[in-house]
Protein backbone atom coordinates (compact mmCIF):
# COMPACT_ATOMS: atom_id res chain seq x y z
CA UNK A 1 0.00 0.00 0.00
CA UNK A 2 2.70 2.48 0.81
CA UNK A 3 4.81 1.81 -2.28
CA UNK A 4 1.48 2.38 -4.25
CA UNK A 5 1.17 6.13 -2.63
CA UNK A 6 4.64 6.32 -3.30
CA UNK A 7 4.44 5.30 -6.86
CA UNK A 8 1.56 7.85 -7.47
CA UNK A 9 3.70 10.48 -5.60
CA UNK A 10 6.32 10.50 -7.70
CA UNK A 11 4.43 10.23 -10.70
CA UNK A 12 2.14 13.32 -9.34
CA UNK A 13 5.27 15.20 -8.75
CA UNK A 14 6.46 14.58 -12.43
CA UNK A 15 3.51 15.66 -13.70
CA UNK A 16 3.73 19.01 -11.88
CA UNK A 17 7.00 19.72 -12.52
CA UNK A 18 6.41 18.80 -16.27
CA UNK A 19 3.49 21.42 -16.23
CA UNK A 20 5.48 24.10 -14.62
CA UNK A 21 8.19 23.14 -17.28
CA UNK A 22 5.66 23.23 -19.71
CA UNK A 23 4.15 26.55 -18.91
CA UNK A 24 7.61 28.50 -18.51
CA UNK A 25 8.16 27.38 -22.13
CA UNK A 26 5.43 28.90 -23.30
CA UNK A 27 5.90 31.78 -21.59
CA UNK A 28 8.77 32.19 -22.80
CA UNK A 29 7.83 31.72 -26.37
CA UNK A 30 5.29 34.24 -25.64
CA UNK A 31 7.93 36.70 -24.47
CA UNK A 32 9.92 36.45 -27.20
CA UNK A 33 7.65 36.38 -29.85
CA UNK A 34 6.48 39.66 -27.96
CA UNK A 35 9.58 40.86 -27.94
CA UNK A 36 10.90 40.00 -31.90
CA UNK A 37 7.37 41.14 -32.99
CA UNK A 38 7.56 44.77 -31.08
CA UNK A 39 9.10 47.85 -32.63
CA UNK A 40 8.59 50.19 -29.49
CA UNK A 41 12.10 48.52 -27.95
CA UNK A 42 15.15 48.22 -29.60
CA UNK A 43 16.82 46.49 -26.86
CA UNK A 44 13.89 43.93 -26.28
CA UNK A 45 13.88 43.39 -30.23
CA UNK A 46 16.96 42.76 -30.63
CA UNK A 47 17.52 40.97 -27.88
CA UNK A 48 14.40 39.08 -27.04
CA UNK A 49 13.46 38.21 -23.35
CA UNK A 50 17.48 38.54 -21.46
CA UNK A 51 16.53 42.42 -22.78
CA UNK A 52 13.85 43.00 -20.25
CA UNK A 53 16.39 42.42 -17.44
CA UNK A 54 17.51 45.91 -18.59
CA UNK A 55 14.15 47.61 -17.35
CA UNK A 56 13.90 45.61 -14.42
CA UNK A 57 17.30 46.47 -13.24
CA UNK A 58 16.66 49.95 -14.46
CA UNK A 59 14.00 50.02 -12.00
CA UNK A 60 15.41 48.66 -9.12
CA UNK A 61 18.19 50.59 -9.34
CA UNK A 62 16.19 53.42 -6.93
CA UNK A 63 15.50 51.26 -4.55
CA UNK A 64 19.50 49.58 -4.51
CA UNK A 65 20.92 53.49 -4.02
CA UNK A 66 18.61 54.49 -1.84
CA UNK A 67 18.99 51.81 0.56
CA UNK A 68 22.57 50.31 -0.14
CA UNK A 69 24.95 52.77 -2.05
CA UNK A 70 23.97 56.42 -1.33
CA UNK A 71 26.16 57.43 1.61
CA UNK A 72 24.17 59.56 4.50
CA UNK A 73 24.79 63.06 3.12
CA UNK A 74 24.69 62.59 -0.56
CA UNK A 75 21.17 61.69 -2.11
CA UNK A 76 18.27 63.73 -3.08
CA UNK A 77 16.24 65.47 -3.21
CA UNK A 78 16.42 64.91 1.13
CA UNK A 79 19.50 62.50 2.17
CA UNK A 80 19.54 60.19 4.29
CA UNK A 81 20.42 62.10 7.32
CA UNK A 82 18.36 64.13 7.10
CA UNK A 83 15.12 62.39 6.90
CA UNK A 84 16.37 60.07 9.84
CA UNK A 85 16.10 63.25 12.06
CA UNK A 86 12.48 63.99 10.95
CA UNK A 87 11.62 59.85 11.22
CA UNK A 88 13.32 59.90 14.54
CA UNK A 89 11.40 63.24 15.43
CA UNK A 90 7.79 61.89 14.32
CA UNK A 91 8.20 58.89 16.33
CA UNK A 92 9.22 60.74 19.66
CA UNK A 93 12.19 58.45 19.83
CA UNK A 94 16.08 59.31 20.56
CA UNK A 95 17.38 61.91 18.48
CA UNK A 96 21.14 62.31 19.10
CA UNK A 97 23.66 60.44 17.12
CA UNK A 98 27.46 59.44 18.14
CA UNK A 99 31.17 59.70 17.40
CA UNK A 100 31.28 62.35 15.31
CA UNK A 101 29.16 64.23 12.29
CA UNK A 102 29.35 62.76 8.99
CA UNK A 103 28.75 66.13 7.22
CA UNK A 104 31.80 67.61 5.98
CA UNK A 105 32.51 70.76 7.04
CA UNK A 106 35.30 71.95 4.46
CA UNK A 107 32.77 72.16 1.23
CA UNK A 108 32.03 75.49 -0.68
CA UNK A 109 28.42 76.50 0.57
CA UNK A 110 28.50 74.83 3.88
CA UNK A 111 26.70 76.21 6.77
CA UNK A 112 28.03 76.70 10.33
CA UNK A 113 26.61 77.94 13.05
CA UNK A 114 28.60 80.76 15.52
CA UNK A 115 28.09 79.50 19.04
CA UNK A 116 28.67 81.88 22.03
CA UNK A 117 30.70 82.08 25.28
CA UNK A 118 27.39 82.77 26.91
CA UNK A 119 24.85 80.96 25.62
CA UNK A 120 20.69 81.17 26.68
CA UNK A 121 19.73 79.05 29.43
CA UNK A 122 17.48 75.95 28.92
CA UNK A 123 16.33 75.68 25.17
CA UNK A 124 13.29 73.48 26.69
CA UNK A 125 11.86 76.49 27.66
CA UNK A 126 11.24 78.34 24.69
CA UNK A 127 10.64 82.09 24.11
CA UNK A 128 8.85 82.66 20.98
CA UNK A 129 7.09 86.23 20.20
CA UNK A 130 3.86 86.20 18.84
CA UNK A 131 3.56 87.69 15.39
CA UNK A 132 0.21 89.18 13.95
CA UNK A 133 -0.15 89.46 10.34
CA UNK A 134 -3.08 91.53 8.72
CA UNK A 135 -3.06 94.81 10.41
CA UNK A 136 -5.43 96.48 8.64
CA UNK A 137 -7.59 93.41 7.94
CA UNK A 138 -10.73 92.92 9.92
CA UNK A 139 -9.59 89.26 11.12
CA UNK A 140 -6.10 89.92 12.09
CA UNK A 141 -4.27 86.44 12.94
CA UNK A 142 -1.74 86.41 15.45
CA UNK A 143 0.65 83.14 16.06
CA UNK A 144 3.44 82.03 18.32
CA UNK A 145 4.57 79.43 16.07
CA UNK A 146 7.43 80.02 13.73
CA UNK A 147 6.92 76.29 11.31
CA UNK A 148 3.55 75.60 9.82
CA UNK A 149 2.84 72.82 6.99
CA UNK A 150 2.69 74.10 3.50
CA UNK A 151 0.46 73.77 0.52
CA UNK A 152 -0.47 70.30 0.22
CA UNK A 153 -4.34 69.90 -2.19
CA UNK A 154 -6.48 66.99 -1.62
CA UNK A 155 -6.15 65.40 -4.57
CA UNK A 156 -2.49 65.64 -4.04
CA UNK A 157 -3.00 63.89 -1.08
CA UNK A 158 -5.25 61.54 0.12
CA UNK A 159 -7.93 62.00 2.50
CA UNK A 160 -6.72 59.80 5.20
CA UNK A 161 -2.88 61.61 4.54
CA UNK A 162 -5.08 65.44 4.73
CA UNK A 163 -6.90 64.32 8.13
CA UNK A 164 -4.07 63.25 9.29
CA UNK A 165 -2.29 66.63 9.29
CA UNK A 166 -5.06 68.46 10.29
CA UNK A 167 -5.31 67.03 13.40
CA UNK A 168 -1.55 66.92 13.86
CA UNK A 169 -1.71 70.95 13.07
CA UNK A 170 -4.41 71.46 15.53
CA UNK A 171 -2.06 69.21 18.13
CA UNK A 172 1.28 71.45 17.49
CA UNK A 173 -0.84 74.63 17.21
CA UNK A 174 0.29 75.06 13.62
CA UNK A 175 -1.12 76.32 10.65
CA UNK A 176 -1.98 73.78 7.25
CA UNK A 177 -2.14 75.54 3.81
CA UNK A 178 -4.76 73.84 1.75
CA UNK A 179 -2.98 73.66 -1.40
CA UNK A 180 -4.76 75.15 -4.79
CA UNK A 181 -7.50 72.06 -4.56
CA UNK A 182 -10.26 73.82 -2.29
CA UNK A 183 -11.09 73.63 0.85
CA UNK A 184 -12.08 70.24 1.72
CA UNK A 185 -13.98 68.06 4.59
CA UNK A 186 -10.28 66.35 5.60
CA UNK A 187 -8.41 69.71 6.02
CA UNK A 188 -11.52 70.98 8.29
CA UNK A 189 -11.52 67.45 9.93
CA UNK A 190 -8.81 68.29 13.02
CA UNK A 191 -9.75 72.21 13.66
CA UNK A 192 -6.56 73.37 12.65
CA UNK A 193 -6.08 77.12 11.50
CA UNK A 194 -5.99 77.03 7.59
CA UNK A 195 -4.63 79.15 4.89
CA UNK A 196 -6.36 78.38 1.97
CA UNK A 197 -5.22 79.09 -1.37
CA UNK A 198 -6.24 80.37 -4.65
CA UNK A 199 -4.16 79.17 -6.91
CA UNK A 200 -4.48 80.23 -10.82
CA UNK A 201 -7.49 78.29 -11.63
CA UNK A 202 -9.40 79.24 -8.50
CA UNK A 203 -10.36 75.47 -7.49
CA UNK A 204 -13.28 76.11 -5.28
CA UNK A 205 -13.81 79.56 -5.27
CA UNK A 206 -14.14 79.75 -8.92
CA UNK A 207 -17.12 80.61 -11.63
CA UNK A 208 -18.08 79.18 -14.93
CA UNK A 209 -15.63 81.40 -16.66
CA UNK A 210 -12.49 80.40 -14.40
CA UNK A 211 -12.96 83.94 -12.96
CA UNK A 212 -13.15 84.48 -8.74
CA UNK A 213 -16.54 83.87 -7.51
CA UNK A 214 -17.37 86.11 -4.41
CA UNK A 215 -20.28 84.05 -2.52
CA UNK A 216 -18.06 81.19 -3.00
CA UNK A 217 -15.17 83.38 -1.36
CA UNK A 218 -17.30 84.59 1.10
CA UNK A 219 -18.54 81.31 2.22
CA UNK A 220 -14.90 79.70 2.28
CA UNK A 221 -14.28 82.73 4.43
CA UNK A 222 -16.96 82.12 6.79
CA UNK A 223 -15.29 78.98 7.95
CA UNK A 224 -14.05 79.82 11.89
CA UNK A 225 -10.59 77.81 11.18
CA UNK A 226 -9.38 79.48 8.12
CA UNK A 227 -7.39 82.53 9.47
CA UNK A 228 -5.68 83.47 6.16
CA UNK A 229 -5.55 83.34 2.44
CA UNK A 230 -3.18 82.89 0.06
CA UNK A 231 -3.25 83.79 -3.56
CA UNK A 232 -0.25 81.49 -5.62
CA UNK A 233 1.22 83.03 -8.52
CA UNK A 234 3.72 80.39 -8.80
CA UNK A 235 5.16 77.17 -6.65
CA UNK A 236 8.71 75.52 -6.65
CA UNK A 237 7.92 72.26 -8.46
CA UNK A 238 6.43 73.22 -11.78
CA UNK A 239 7.51 78.10 -11.74
CA UNK A 240 5.84 79.14 -14.99
CA UNK A 241 3.00 76.13 -15.03
CA UNK A 242 0.05 75.58 -13.23
CA UNK A 243 -0.31 72.55 -11.37
CA UNK A 244 -1.03 69.29 -12.67
CA UNK A 245 -3.28 66.56 -10.88
CA UNK A 246 -2.89 63.66 -13.32
CA UNK A 247 -6.81 62.26 -14.35
CA UNK A 248 -6.28 58.57 -12.20
CA UNK A 249 -6.67 60.68 -9.06
CA UNK A 250 -9.16 63.17 -10.19
CA UNK A 251 -11.89 60.94 -7.98
CA UNK A 252 -15.92 62.12 -8.27
CA UNK A 253 -14.92 63.85 -4.59
CA UNK A 254 -12.38 65.64 -5.87
CA UNK A 255 -14.11 67.24 -8.85
CA UNK A 256 -17.20 68.13 -6.78
CA UNK A 257 -14.94 70.07 -4.56
CA UNK A 258 -12.99 71.72 -7.19
CA UNK A 259 -15.28 71.99 -9.56
CA UNK A 260 -13.85 69.77 -12.52
CA UNK A 261 -14.76 66.60 -14.82
CA UNK A 262 -14.35 63.56 -13.05
CA UNK A 263 -11.23 61.40 -14.43
CA UNK A 264 -9.83 64.22 -16.17
CA UNK A 265 -5.95 65.74 -16.20
CA UNK A 266 -7.06 68.94 -13.74
CA UNK A 267 -4.06 71.43 -15.59
CA UNK A 268 -3.95 75.23 -13.96
CA UNK A 269 -3.61 78.24 -16.00
CA UNK A 270 0.28 79.08 -15.85
CA UNK A 271 -0.66 82.47 -14.82
CA UNK A 272 -4.55 84.23 -13.49
CA UNK A 273 -6.10 85.08 -16.23
CA UNK A 274 -6.50 89.02 -14.22
CA UNK A 275 -2.96 89.64 -13.74
CA UNK A 276 -1.41 91.67 -16.77
CA UNK A 277 0.78 93.75 -14.27
CA UNK A 278 1.42 94.46 -10.32
CA UNK A 279 -1.66 96.50 -9.95
CA UNK A 280 -3.55 93.52 -10.81
CA UNK A 281 -1.84 91.97 -8.15
CA UNK A 282 -2.70 94.37 -5.67
CA UNK A 283 -6.44 94.65 -6.78
CA UNK A 284 -6.88 91.57 -6.33
CA UNK A 285 -5.12 91.09 -2.93
CA UNK A 286 -7.44 94.35 -1.98
CA UNK A 287 -10.35 92.10 -3.23
CA UNK A 288 -9.77 88.94 -1.31
CA UNK A 289 -8.62 91.22 1.80
CA UNK A 290 -12.03 93.40 2.16
CA UNK A 291 -14.44 90.10 0.62
CA UNK A 292 -12.85 87.73 3.75
CA UNK A 293 -11.50 90.12 6.01
CA UNK A 294 -8.74 88.28 6.30
CA UNK A 295 -5.12 88.26 6.06
CA UNK A 296 -4.36 87.67 2.41
CA UNK A 297 -0.75 87.72 0.51
CA UNK A 298 0.53 86.28 -2.10
CA UNK A 299 3.08 82.92 -2.90
CA UNK A 300 5.75 82.47 -5.67
CA UNK A 301 8.70 81.82 -6.93
CA UNK A 302 11.49 84.03 -7.52
CA UNK A 303 13.39 84.32 -11.35
CA UNK A 304 13.40 87.94 -12.86
CA UNK A 305 13.22 90.16 -9.59
CA UNK A 306 12.30 93.62 -11.31
CA UNK A 307 8.13 93.12 -11.07
CA UNK A 308 9.08 93.10 -6.96
CA UNK A 309 10.78 96.50 -7.71
CA UNK A 310 7.81 97.20 -9.40
CA UNK A 311 5.24 95.81 -6.93
CA UNK A 312 6.96 97.88 -4.18
CA UNK A 313 6.67 101.10 -6.32
CA UNK A 314 3.34 100.72 -6.59
CA UNK A 315 2.93 99.84 -2.90
CA UNK A 316 4.37 103.19 -2.46
CA UNK A 317 2.28 104.88 -4.75
CA UNK A 318 -1.25 103.09 -3.12
CA UNK A 319 -0.18 102.92 0.35
CA UNK A 320 1.50 100.42 2.75
CA UNK A 321 -1.99 99.36 3.53
CA UNK A 322 -2.50 98.58 0.00
CA UNK A 323 0.50 95.60 0.90
CA UNK A 324 0.29 91.76 0.65
CA UNK A 325 0.01 90.99 4.14
CA UNK A 326 2.74 88.50 3.55
CA UNK A 327 4.66 86.71 1.16
CA UNK A 328 5.35 83.15 0.88
CA UNK A 329 8.35 82.43 -1.52
CA UNK A 330 8.89 79.04 -2.66
CA UNK A 331 12.26 77.87 -3.72
CA UNK A 332 12.44 76.53 -7.44
CA UNK A 333 14.22 73.17 -6.52
CA UNK A 334 10.96 70.77 -6.56
CA UNK A 335 8.18 70.50 -4.59
CA UNK A 336 5.63 67.40 -4.22
CA UNK A 337 3.34 67.39 -7.09
CA UNK A 338 3.84 65.96 -10.58
CA UNK A 339 5.85 68.51 -13.00
CA UNK A 340 7.76 68.44 -16.23
CA UNK A 341 11.63 67.91 -14.97
CA UNK A 342 12.97 70.82 -16.98
CA UNK A 343 11.05 73.33 -14.88
CA UNK A 344 11.85 71.34 -12.28
CA UNK A 345 15.56 71.15 -12.87
CA UNK A 346 16.08 74.70 -14.55
CA UNK A 347 13.45 77.12 -13.76
CA UNK A 348 13.54 79.83 -10.92
CA UNK A 349 16.21 80.59 -7.94
CA UNK A 350 16.62 78.70 -4.86
CA UNK A 351 15.96 79.38 -1.86
CA UNK A 352 19.26 79.80 -0.74
CA UNK A 353 19.90 82.84 -3.76
CA UNK A 354 15.99 84.58 -3.61
CA UNK A 355 15.50 84.85 0.27
CA UNK A 356 17.86 87.11 0.89
CA UNK A 357 16.83 89.19 -2.45
CA UNK A 358 13.49 89.67 -1.21
CA UNK A 359 14.20 90.06 2.16
CA UNK A 360 16.70 93.18 1.17
CA UNK A 361 14.13 94.72 -1.19
CA UNK A 362 11.80 94.77 1.97
CA UNK A 363 14.19 96.48 4.03
CA UNK A 364 15.27 98.88 1.49
CA UNK A 365 12.00 100.00 0.78
CA UNK A 366 11.08 100.13 4.43
CA UNK A 367 8.20 97.19 4.22
CA UNK A 368 10.47 94.06 6.15
CA UNK A 369 7.79 94.95 8.67
CA UNK A 370 4.55 95.45 6.99
CA UNK A 371 4.98 92.45 4.50
CA UNK A 372 5.53 89.03 6.69
CA UNK A 373 7.87 86.71 4.55
CA UNK A 374 7.33 82.92 5.15
CA UNK A 375 9.98 80.94 3.36
CA UNK A 376 9.07 77.35 1.91
CA UNK A 377 11.08 74.55 0.00
CA UNK A 378 13.60 71.83 1.58
CA UNK A 379 13.58 73.49 5.03
CA UNK A 380 12.53 70.35 6.88
CA UNK A 381 15.05 70.10 10.05
CA UNK A 382 16.17 72.59 12.39
CA UNK A 383 19.22 73.89 10.86
CA UNK A 384 17.36 74.87 7.07
CA UNK A 385 15.00 76.49 9.28
CA UNK A 386 17.43 78.33 11.62
CA UNK A 387 19.71 79.44 8.42
CA UNK A 388 16.01 80.97 6.99
CA UNK A 389 15.01 83.02 9.95
CA UNK A 390 18.77 84.47 10.16
CA UNK A 391 18.73 85.22 6.88
CA UNK A 392 15.12 87.35 7.14
CA UNK A 393 12.18 84.88 7.24
CA UNK A 394 9.69 85.66 9.66
CA UNK A 395 8.10 82.26 9.10
CA UNK A 396 8.74 78.61 8.26
CA UNK A 397 6.05 76.51 6.10
CA UNK A 398 7.15 72.55 5.37
CA UNK A 399 5.23 70.64 2.95
CA UNK A 400 7.61 67.26 1.85
CA UNK A 401 9.20 67.25 6.61
CA UNK A 402 4.98 66.58 7.41
CA UNK A 403 5.49 64.06 4.54
CA UNK A 404 7.76 62.37 5.96
CA UNK A 405 6.59 62.60 9.62
CA UNK A 406 3.19 60.71 8.28
CA UNK A 407 5.91 58.04 7.07
CA UNK A 408 6.42 58.89 3.16
CA UNK A 409 9.79 56.93 2.20
CA UNK A 410 10.92 59.09 -0.39
CA UNK A 411 9.43 56.46 -3.37
CA UNK A 412 9.54 59.52 -6.05
CA UNK A 413 6.24 58.08 -7.11
CA UNK A 414 3.71 61.26 -6.06
CA UNK A 415 2.46 61.53 -9.45
CA UNK A 416 1.45 57.85 -10.24
CA UNK A 417 -1.16 57.23 -7.88
CA UNK A 418 0.94 54.36 -6.43
CA UNK A 419 2.51 55.79 -3.51
CA UNK A 420 3.64 52.48 -0.93
CA UNK A 421 2.86 54.66 1.88
CA UNK A 422 -1.25 55.40 1.04
CA UNK A 423 0.21 59.26 1.24
CA UNK A 424 -0.06 60.47 -2.24
CA UNK A 425 -2.51 57.72 -3.69
CA UNK A 426 -6.51 57.13 -3.82
CA UNK A 427 -6.49 53.81 -4.08
CA UNK A 428 -8.20 52.81 -1.06
CA UNK A 429 -5.66 49.17 -0.51
CA UNK A 430 -2.94 51.82 -0.44
CA UNK A 431 -4.56 53.95 1.80
CA UNK A 432 -5.58 51.26 4.76
CA UNK A 433 -1.96 51.28 5.91
CA UNK A 434 -2.10 54.98 7.08
CA UNK A 435 -3.66 55.39 10.23
CA UNK A 436 -4.86 59.24 10.67
CA UNK A 437 -4.73 58.71 14.35
CA UNK A 438 -1.13 57.37 14.48
CA UNK A 439 0.32 59.92 12.18
CA UNK A 440 -1.27 62.54 13.77
CA UNK A 441 0.89 62.22 16.61
CA UNK A 442 3.66 61.79 14.17
CA UNK A 443 2.95 64.72 12.40
CA UNK A 444 2.73 67.05 16.05
CA UNK A 445 5.88 65.51 17.30
CA UNK A 446 7.61 66.25 14.37
CA UNK A 447 6.75 70.07 14.54
CA UNK A 448 7.09 69.87 18.28
CA UNK A 449 10.78 68.82 17.86
CA UNK A 450 11.28 70.82 15.51
CA UNK A 451 10.61 74.06 17.44
CA UNK A 452 12.34 72.55 20.47
CA UNK A 453 15.78 71.77 18.14
CA UNK A 454 15.33 75.50 16.89
CA UNK A 455 15.54 77.01 20.29
CA UNK A 456 18.66 74.73 20.82
CA UNK A 457 20.42 76.21 17.98
CA UNK A 458 19.26 80.01 18.45
CA UNK A 459 20.60 79.34 22.18
CA UNK A 460 23.77 78.19 21.25
CA UNK A 461 23.73 81.45 19.52
CA UNK A 462 22.97 83.51 22.36
CA UNK A 463 19.82 84.49 21.77
CA UNK A 464 16.05 83.58 23.09
CA UNK A 465 14.14 83.62 20.53
CA UNK A 466 14.85 82.03 16.98
CA UNK A 467 13.74 85.32 15.15
CA UNK A 468 16.79 87.14 16.93
CA UNK A 469 19.46 85.26 14.82
CA UNK A 470 20.40 87.28 12.33
CA UNK A 471 23.37 86.72 9.03
CA UNK A 472 26.00 87.62 11.86
CA UNK A 473 25.31 84.35 13.62
CA UNK A 474 26.24 82.25 10.29
CA UNK A 475 29.38 81.37 8.58
CA UNK A 476 28.90 80.18 4.78
CA UNK A 477 32.75 78.28 3.48
CA UNK A 478 33.64 79.50 0.36
CA UNK A 479 36.15 78.41 -2.43
CA UNK A 480 39.15 78.55 -0.66
CA UNK A 481 37.82 76.43 1.83
CA UNK A 482 37.38 79.58 4.67
CA UNK A 483 34.28 80.45 5.83
CA UNK A 484 32.67 84.36 6.20
CA UNK A 485 29.27 85.70 8.18
CA UNK A 486 26.50 85.53 6.06
CA UNK A 487 26.51 89.23 6.64
CA UNK A 488 29.65 89.80 4.39
CA UNK A 489 28.15 86.49 2.10
CA UNK A 490 24.68 87.95 1.01
CA UNK A 491 25.23 91.72 2.68
CA UNK A 492 24.59 93.43 6.23
CA UNK A 493 20.80 92.79 7.30
CA UNK A 494 20.13 93.63 10.91
CA UNK A 495 16.63 92.36 12.16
Amino acid sequence: MQEHWLVFGIELFSALFLLVIGLVALALVYMYLADKLQTRQAIRHNYPIIGRFRYFFEKQGEFFRQYFFAQDREELPFNRAERSWVYRAAKNIDRTIAFGSTRPLNLPGTLMFMNTAFPEQGHNNQTVQPVTLGPYCRHPYTTDRICHISAMSFGALSRPAITALSHGAAQAGCWLNTGEGGLSPYHLKGGCDLVFQIGTAKYGVRNAEGHLDHEKLKAIAAHEQVKMIEIKLSQGAKPGKGGILPGVKVTPEIALIRGIPEGQDSISPNGHIEFKDVGDILDMVHQVREISGKPTGIKAVLGDTLWLDSLFEEIGRRGEQSAPDFFTLDSADGGTGAAPQPLMDYVGLPLSESLPILVDKLVLRGLKERIKVIATGKLIVPSRVAWALAVGADFVASARGNMFALGCIQAMQCNKDTCPTGITTHNPRLQKGLDPRDKSVRVANYNRYLHQDLAMLAHACGVADARQLTRHHLRIVMDNGLSITLDNYYGQYTQ
